[in-house]
């Protein structure tokens, strides 16, 4: 975790692909709980520390995680997310060739929770929610495909759900289809930007996470010039 922007209000971190959001059955320190020590020893604080959890990223996905330090911070922040307000762009690298350079998914996704996993269909079902995403081709490996998406909705592991179902499974996914894991148990999606106005100052905020330099990243950091040298 590498904190990439602080103030009164916010913090925002660049998350690694291992790190929990919040305590899950693994009992394992979450982000949002060392992120309060973090505060703790940088200011001195006694007590509590606040610290609000603005939305969440599957484990194995890297990249920008929102928190909020107030609790004004984080009331504007859950009513930016629900009105659409947050712009979220990822990086995936994908096992397949899309059929399109660019384009629109739209499907109706419905959710096991048994399985912990969701379902992509083309026409509404009982229970399903509406999920659309735009994407694009930003470059090629030799046996793999990075896309840049857009999401437009934000709905339960709506990215690896809508590729997958486009013939396009992220990289180590073996849940969504993908022909095998990655090494270090990540799969290769990355919160790659956020843009939003700032919930307090009004000030605009964007943001840009560097790509992990790790297995099939590696390849591409030349077309990452957020990354340092």
């Amino acid at each position: 975790m590498t904190v990439v922007y602080e103030d009164n209000h916010l913090i925002i971190v660049n998350k690694a692909a291992s790190e929990i959001v919040q305590g899950d059955k693994t009992g394992d320190m979450p982000l949002s709980e060392s992120l309060k020590l973090y505060l703790k020893e940088k200011y001195g604080k006694p007590g509590n520390v606040f610290l609000g959890v603005v939305h969440r990223l599957d484990r194995p996905v890297s990249g920008l995680v929102i928190f909020a330090k107030t609790s004004k911070a984080l009331a504007r922040l859950n009513t930016m997310l629900a009105q659409g307000e947050v712009k979220k762009t990822y990086w995936a690298i994908v096992t397949a060739r899309p059929p399109q350079e660019e384009g629109e998914l739209t499907h109706y996704l419905v959710r096991n929770e048994q399985q912990n996993k969701s379902y992509a269909y083309d026409r509404e079902r009982p229970g399903s929610k509406l999920a659309i995403l735009h994407y694009r081709l930003i470059a090629t490996t030799d046996r793999y495909w990075l896309l840049g998406v857009d999401l437009k909705t934000g709905r339960h592991h709506q990215i690896r759900c809508q590729l997958a179902k486009m013939g396009c499974p992220i990289k180590g996914d073996l849940k969504y289809g993908a022909p095998r894991s990655n090494p270090d148990g990540s799969i290769s999606l990355h919160a790659r930007r956020i843009r939003f106005v700032h919930p307090v100052s009004k000030q605009p905020i964007d943001l840009t996470a560097p790509i992990p330099n790790v297995g099939a990243w590696r390849p591409l950091k030349d077309k990452d010039p957020s990354s340092s040298p």
